[in-house]
């Protein structure tokens, strides 16, 4: 069982990702922007970040700057709604994210992904 830390501004997506995730068999924990997410990593670290790119606060693309400064090796999914954002997917992948989704999810697509990150 690995554990899973999911960053969202939005509720129902945070909880949609933890329904899916812990049924999966995953520990989740939560945190409703960057800020709060690098607090929550700091304290407990996950095997695995999934992050939304566009939040209040501190946004994906901060967080995943601040993360790799400070950590080695971190794992990070970044999602994004946005259409603003499609060029922040592509920022996110030059700041260590291993794999983007765009919103709506795929479930299926981001297990898949999941099942990947945590076994490489």
């Amino acid at each position: 069982m690995a554990t899973i830390l999911v960053i969202d501004d939005q509720e129902p997506i945070r909880a949609l990702l933890r329904a899916v995730l812990e049924g999966a068999g995953h520990q989740v924990l939560e945190a409703s922007n960057g800020r709060r997410g690098l607090e929550v990593y700091r304290e407990r670290s996950a095997d695995l970040i999934i992050t939304d790119i566009v939040m209040p606060e501190m946004n994906g693309l901060e967080l995943m700057l601040e993360l790799t400064r400070s950590f080695l090796n971190v794992k990070v999914i970044a999602i994004s709604g946005s259409l603003e954002s499609e060029g922040g997917i592509n920022v996110a992948k030059l700041l260590g994210a291993r794999q983007t989704f765009p919103k709506p999810l795929d479930m299926e697509q981001l297990l898949s992904a999941v099942r990947y990150e945590l076994a490489h």
